[in-house]
This record gives structure tokens, C-alpha cells and sequence, in this order.
């Protein structure tokens, strides 16, 4: 189903959104607005509108992990990071701004200023405890 307000239902059409690899239900892209601070990070986005990662097919999840592969194969020979980042963003609460899955895939540097930080470390801290 198209979302007329949806970035990621009409990939081809948006400049800023380098396709980099795709598959049957699946594009691995990078934007060049991120590029700067988020060096080589890209998303997994299913090519069908599908609102959260729960609502993904089998298909679709097979082919994510494809594109995941690929996309690590590319980015380590490109930009030798020293990890990665990987996660999906689901509800407003989870972080999810745009309501289309996608899956982040963020090359990580020990030479970053938030190096060791990952995916969680934000949310368990003490800052953070619900009252």
C-alpha cells in the first residue's frame, strides 16, 4: 500500500536516497544528508509499505539479512570500521520517526567521540528509569 507522506515508498524518485543494492522486496540505500557525521551508514527499507519490523514477511526478512551481508561486505572494504551498529526504530515511544520499517546499519570508529556507545546505552540510564 503507498503512503502519499511516506519517504520510503517511492525510493527511485528521491535524489538524496542512493540506492545502493536491492532485491526482490528490499533496498539497502544511503543518504547523502547523513553521510557527513553517520560515514558510510545506510538503511534496509522493504519495498512494499509496511508500518514496523513485526509487520515484515518471511521474504522480506530473508531478504534484509541478504542486504545486511552485502552491505557489511561493502562497507568494511570501503571504510574498515571497527563495528556496527544495527537496529530498527518501532513506535514513537522506540524512536520510530517515519513509519515505514528500515533497518539502521551504522559503521562504527574507535576514533568516534561516542565510541562503546551502542544502541542502548542511551536508554538505560538512570535519567532515563520510569517513575
Amino acid at each position: 500500500m503507498y503512503q502519499e507522506t511516506c519517504p520510503y515508498c517511492n525510493i527511485h524518485a528521491d535524489e538524496e536516497q542512493n540506492v545502493v543494492f536491492e532485491n526482490e522486496t528490499c533496498y539497502f540505500i544511503q543518504k547523502e544528508s547523513e553521510q557527513q557525521i553517520l560515514q558510510g551508514s545506510g538503511l534496509i527499507i522493504p519495498k512494499q509499505h509496511k508500518q514496523n519490523v513485526f509487520e515484515l514477511s518471511d521474504q522480506e526478512w530473508m531478504d534484509s539479512r541478504e542486504l545486511l551481508a552485502a552491505a557489511k561486505e561493502r562497507l568494511d572494504t570501503k571504510y574498515s570500521p571497527d563495528g556496527y551498529s544495527v537496529g530498527w526504530n518501532t513506535g514513537r515511544a522506540g524512536g520510530q520517526s517515519i513509519f515505514h520499517a528500515h533497518l539502521h546499519v551504522i559503521p562504527r570508529f574507535k576514533d568516534e567521540p561516542l565510541a562503546g556507545r551502542g544502541i542502548r546505552y542511551w536508554i538505560k540510564q538512570e535519567a532515563n528509569r520510569r517513575n
